[in-house]
């Protein structure tokens, strides 16, 4: 696992330390995550055609895992595997579609947490959930915010994930280090949120569910 500090995103200059820090941060977080109201889509940027509301959406979730055993809060990401048939190579959180073995969504996520880097889910404290997110392929993403307050031995499911890494938590919950891109997809312009980090490209729908985090924080801190 790599905790490089380098990289494009400034720090928010609070610091996140002292005996009682994951108290703190974990009252805070709760306090955001109540605050959140307003669902958010891919189409969010776009002034293009909307999703098609005839096509029924498909449930799945992520876990935004904020590791609070270090120096600093820090947020686990993968790359995934550049041999996958959808998103190759790009920047994501630990998840994906919820099956029905799965009791919900946060089942689902901590469920694929564990099958995609190893992270035991005795290992894990979730704090709630935020509003759904809805991607362009047609999936419901449930982000679920938890706090791991154990550190693990990273075992990578290759066939899906070719890395494992981590961003300050701090970096991502300021909107100022967030840039809006755009690109063609399927002959329209699309927008979207990216957040640089070091070599990494986090963008599209995880940069849109980090920049929904980064909108709650400020308003708390306001």
């Amino acid at each position: 696992m790599g905790y490089s500090m380098n990289g494009n995103c400034n720090p928010s200059g609070e610091t996140l330390q002292s005996n009682h820090r994951c108290d703190g941060l974990e009252k805070r977080i709760k306090g955001v995550l109540s605050g959140l109201e307003r669902s958010s889509t891919d189409f969010d940027l776009s002034s293009g055609p909307e999703r098609d509301s005839s096509v029924q959406l498909k449930p799945a979730s992520v876990l935004i895992g904020i590791m609070t055993f270090d120096e600093k809060a820090q947020v686990v990401l993968t790359k995934r595997s550049s041999r996958l048939a959808r998103h190759p190579g790009q920047i994501a959180l630990p998840g994906g579609r919820q099956e029905r073995r799965d009791a919900d969504v946060v089942a689902a996520a901590l469920r694929e947490a564990k099958e995609e880097i190893g992270l035991p889910t005795a290992h894990v404290r979730v704090l709630g959930k935020m509003p759904q997110h809805e991607t362009i392929t047609g999936f419901a993403i449930t982000p679920v915010v938890a706090l791991i307050y154990k550190p693990f031995e990273i075992r990578v499911e290759a066939s899906e994930v070719d890395e494992v890494f981590t961003v300050p938590f701090d970096c991502l919950v300021r909107r100022a280090n967030y840039q809006v891109q755009s690109r063609q997809w399927k002959g329209q312009q699309r927008a979207y949120y990216t957040i640089p980090y070091g070599p990494y490209y986090i963008w599209g729908a995880t940069a849109r569910i980090f920049f929904s985090l980064a909108e709650g924080w400020e308003r708390c801190l306001a």
